[in-house]
């Protein structure tokens, strides 16, 4: 599934499929969220969660240019290839 196809699915789907054919990687606070970074045939997921209003906001695949991305590599080693810019 590629993240054209995942981002067209219902929400709730989205969320499903993630939480049981994904791999949790590891989560970071970004702001007033706690992103949760799921793997999922073989694509990075970022699942925001805001804690004030107890929901998930958004669920994007993960932009690798963003300045997010020092974030986790601080914590986990992530695949060479998403270090490099298309």
């Amino acid at each position: 599934m590629t993240p054209k196809v995942f981002e067209h699915l219902p929400f709730q789907q989205q969320i499903r499929l993630l939480y049981q054919e994904g791999t949790f990687v590891t989560s970071i606070r970004y702001y007033g969220y706690k992103v949760n970074l799921y793997l999922l045939h073989g694509y990075y997921f970022e699942v925001f969660y805001n804690h004030k209003n107890d929901c998930i906001e958004k669920i994007a695949e993960m932009d690798k240019g963003h300045t997010r991305m020092k974030f986790y590599m601080d914590q986990i080693r992530l695949p060479l290839d998403l270090l490099d810019n298309d």
